[in-house]
């Protein structure tokens, strides 16, 4: 198959099986669409004003080799069905550990781990303010997660086990479009704007970027399915 379909093929293997079993008996994710879809048409609004305005400035590039060469706003049309994709399989999963698992009994430690990890977050983005996918990723990413503690967000104790799961497809799906496994730098980010720490080759401010994308999804679905909470 042509290289120029990379990218494509990593949004279609990253929704193909959450898409399927979302109609499972035990777990009917489809009956959950509504509530799944306005919080993801929002937040990915929110990243693909963000992303279109990084591409622009040279943040991030992306190789046009391993595209398909649909381009709106300056992005490959795969980059916008990410922001579709990456969120419905990783919602499906905390659907999936919300029905199989309760995790409430640990929801003040992991309340404090995350409001550690929003200070220091806040304290890095401060020294590294030029920065921009290091402090605009850790910015952003630190106050969400300082208000979600304030407000005591029932979510995030599920959402905490889910996102170590969630670790796993997220170094195999960023490594293929990063380079590790395949030798196809799909997305090619400019190192004056991070801090140079690669998991693989894997920008270490992608882990808080796909950190903040799935927070805001999740919360999003949380407050249509459960106004109440």
């Amino acid at each position: 198959m042509p290289v120029k379909y990379t990218y494509l093929l990593v949004d279609f293997f990253c929704i193909i099986f959450p898409f399927l079993f979302s109609f499972h008996p035990r777990l009917q994710f489809n009956k959950h669409w509504r509530s799944f879809l306005i919080p993801c048409i929002s937040t990915a609004t929110f990243f693909l004003v963000w992303d279109a305005i990084f591409t622009h400035i040279g943040v991030w590039s992306f190789n046009p080799e391993y595209v398909i060469g649909i381009y709106l706003a300056g992005m490959p049309v795969e980059e916008f069905l990410f922001f579709i994709c990456i969120p419905y399989a990783c919602v499906f999963s905390y659907h999936c550990f919300d029905v199989l698992f309760n995790f409430s009994s640990l929801q003040k430690p992991i309340r404090f781990f995350y409001a550690i990890l929003s200070v220091a977050l806040l304290i890095t983005a401060f020294f590294h303010l030029s920065q921009l996918y290091t402090s605009v990723t850790f910015i952003f990413t630190g106050i969400l997660l300082v208000y979600l503690v304030a407000i005591n967000a029932k979510f995030l104790s599920t959402f905490f086990f889910c996102f170590l799961f969630i670790l796993i497809p997220f170094i195999l799906s960023n490594g293929v479009l990063t380079g590790s496994f395949f030798g196809r730098t799909v997305v090619q980010y400019n190192d004056a704007h991070n801090l140079g720490i690669r998991i693989l080759t894997i920008p270490f401010e992608d882990t808080f970027y796909g950190l903040l994308l799935l927070l805001l999804n999740v919360w999003g679905y949380e407050r249509f399915r459960r106004p109440l909470n």
